[in-house]
């Protein structure tokens, strides 16, 4: 089975790079993950509970980043199992950075065996397309979401500064009209 696809993410190429290698926002990423373990920089192992057709199937199995050419590209391989039969594949990932957006293209090659690949590859490869665009539509929300609240806080802090500056010339104010009240007192 191949699939391919591509999501654009407003931010840049690094920012995207440093998300695919985070495992916290690839476990919140993954379709029905319950655990994501990092074994090594490139290493990690994952548990998924996913519905194929009529088959609940937890996959549990090993994943491994490969030919990395940080931030521009590198391939994922990977394969599961589950009582209910077993996936294996690769991803290429690439990334292109245009005025501050980046442009992330996929090509996946996987195979299914088992149980699973009884439902047949139409239902496998809808499957497969609905959980990559989970993936990245989750993927994409919750890397914009972390950049937006650290524009909040950034807006935040400069009006935190706004008003002091606002209490330091109203001091001031204070402190000229009192200076000019005793000063015409005399």
């Amino acid at each position: 089975m191949k699939l391919t696809g591509s999501y654009e993410i407003k931010l840049d190429k690094n920012s995207v790079w440093k998300a695919l290698n985070d495992s916290e926002i690839l476990k919140k990423s993954i379709p029905g993950c319950e655990e994501f373990k990092k074994n090594s920089d490139t290493k990690f192992t994952a548990t998924a509970t996913n519905k194929i057709g009529p088959f609940n199937a937890t996959f549990t199995g090993d994943i491994e980043l490969k030919d990395l050419n940080p931030p521009d590209s590198y391939k994922i391989t990977g394969q599961g199992n589950s009582p209910v039969g077993f996936a294996s594949g690769e991803a290429s990932v690439q990334l292109e950075e245009n005025d501050g957006v980046t442009k992330l293209t996929y090509t996946v090659d996987a195979n299914v065996g088992g149980k699973i690949a009884q439902v047949g590859s139409r239902l496998i490869d809808m499957t497969a397309k609905k959980m990559a665009d989970i993936f990245f539509g989750k993927f994409s929300e919750l890397l914009t979401s972390a950049e937006k609240k650290e524009d909040s806080k950034t807006i935040s802090e400069k009006s935190f500064d706004l008003k002091q500056i606002n209490k330091k010339l109203l001091y001031a104010t204070v402190v000229v009209v009192v200076l000019l009240a005793i000063y015409l007192l005399k």
